[in-house]
C-alpha cells in the first residue's frame, strides 16, 4: 500500500471536470513527453488501453498513432466519461475506419476502476497510464491487473508522481504542523521492484523535476487543488483556524526565488515494461524456445 488513500474520495475529487481543468496544461506536457518515449518502440496495436483517461485528451492522439487500433478510455468518473464522450472523434470517422479495416477500430469508453478491468486477459497489446497510477492505494495490485489484460510481448507505458512532488508546499504544512497535507508519492525504485514481482520484463524507469512558478500563493494552491487535492483517509479537515492557514502562506512566500516567483516542484516518474512470454506451461513445464538457424 502506497498510502491510506480513500478511493471514494479520489471519484468525489474527480467528478467535476471543471474543477480539474485547469492543471491540464501539466497533463497535456507531460503527456507529450510520454508520447515521444513512445515513438522510439516499434509497435502496432491492435487493442489500446487509456487507464484513466479522465475527458479524454489523450484518446484521440493515441488513435492517430495507432489507426488501425481499437482504443478503450477507462476511468472511474461517469462526468470525466462524459467529457471525453463529447470530445471523441467524428463518429463518421470511426465508421469509415471499420469499413476499411479488419477488426473493431475507433474509440470506446468504459467506466471502471482501473485496477479492476471489466476486460478479459490477454485483451489488449498497449496499457496507456498518464498521471493515475499515484491516487490508487495499491499500486502492485494494478500492476498485476494491467499485467493480465496484456497480451505477450504487450507494452505498459506509465507515468505519475514521485516522492518529491510539492516538496515547497510540504516544507510549508510542515511550519504549521506534523499532519501529511499531500499523498506521500512512491519511489521510482519501489515502481520498477512492483513492476517484476508483478510479473513484467526489463522494466525502465526514469523521472525528471519539472518546476512551475506563480506570481501568488493564491495561483500555487489553486494548482494544487485542481490536479486533484488531498485524497488521505488520514487527512487533517483544514489547518488550525485562520492563524494556522496565514503562517503556511508566509511560509510559502519565505521560499520565493531570486526572480521573485513562487515555485513548485513535481518529480514525474515515467515506466515502460513487457509482458514476456511464459516460461513455464500451466502445468509447470518449463518451455524452452529454440531460434532457427540463420543463413549466412
Amino acid at each position: 500500500m502506497s498510502a491510506p488513500i480513500d478511493l471514494a474520495r479520489v471519484r468525489t475529487l474527480f467528478a467535476d471536470p471543471a474543477r480539474v481543468a485547469p492543471s491540464d496544461f501539466l497533463r497535456r506536457e507531460i503527456a507529450s513527453r510520454m508520447h515521444d518515449r513512445l515513438a522510439l518502440v516499434k509497435l502496432a496495436p491492435a487493442q489500446v488501453l487509456d487507464a484513466g483517461c479522465g475527458t479524454g485528451a489523450d484518446l484521440a492522439t493515441l488513435q492517430k498513432d495507432y489507426p488501425a487500433a481499437q482504443v478503450i478510455g477507462v476511468d472511474a468518473s461517469a462526468a470525466m466519461l462524459a467529457g471525453a464522450r463529447a470530445a471523441a472523434p467524428a463518429s463518421s470517422l470511426k465508421s469509415m475506419l471499420n469499413r476499411l479495416m479488419p477488426g473493431k477500430t475507433g474509440i470506446d469508453l468504459v467506466c471502471a476502476d482501473f485496477g479492476q478491468l471489466p476486460l478479459g486477459p490477454n485483451s489488449v497489446d498497449l496499457v496507456w497510464s498518464n498521471l493515475a497510477l499515484h491516487w490508487h492505494p495499491q499500486p502492485d495490485r494494478v500492476f498485476a491487473e494491467w499485467r493480465r489484460v496484456l497480451r505477450v510481448e504487450g507494452l505498459l507505458m506509465f507515468s505519475n508522481f514521485g516522492p518529491d512532488t510539492f516538496r515547497e508546499l510540504r516544507a510549508a504544512f510542515a511550519e504549521v504542523d506534523g499532519h501529511p497535507h499531500a499523498l506521500p508519492f512512491v519511489d521510482m525504485h519501489d515502481f520498477g521492484d512492483q513492476l517484476v514481482e508483478a510479473g513484467f520484463s526489463t522494466p525502465v524507469m526514469d523521472m525528471e523535476i519539472i518546476t512551475v512558478t506563480y506570481d501568488t500563493p493564491d495561483a500555487l494552491l489553486a494548482d494544487v487543488r485542481a490536479l486533484g487535492g488531498n485524497p488521505l483517509a488520514t487527512r487533517v479537515r483544514g489547518l488550525q483556524g485562520r492563524a494556522g492557514w496565514l503562517r503556511m502562506r508566509a511560509a510559502l512566500e519565505r521560499q520565493r526565488r531570486p526572480d521573485g516567483k513562487l515555485g513548485l516542484s513535481f518529480e514525474v516518474i515515467y515506466g515502460h515494461a513487457f509482458r514476456p512470454a511464459p516460461r513455464k506451461t500451466a502445468a509447470g513445464e518449463a518451455i524452452i524456445r529454440f531460434e532457427p538457424p540463420r543463413p549466412r
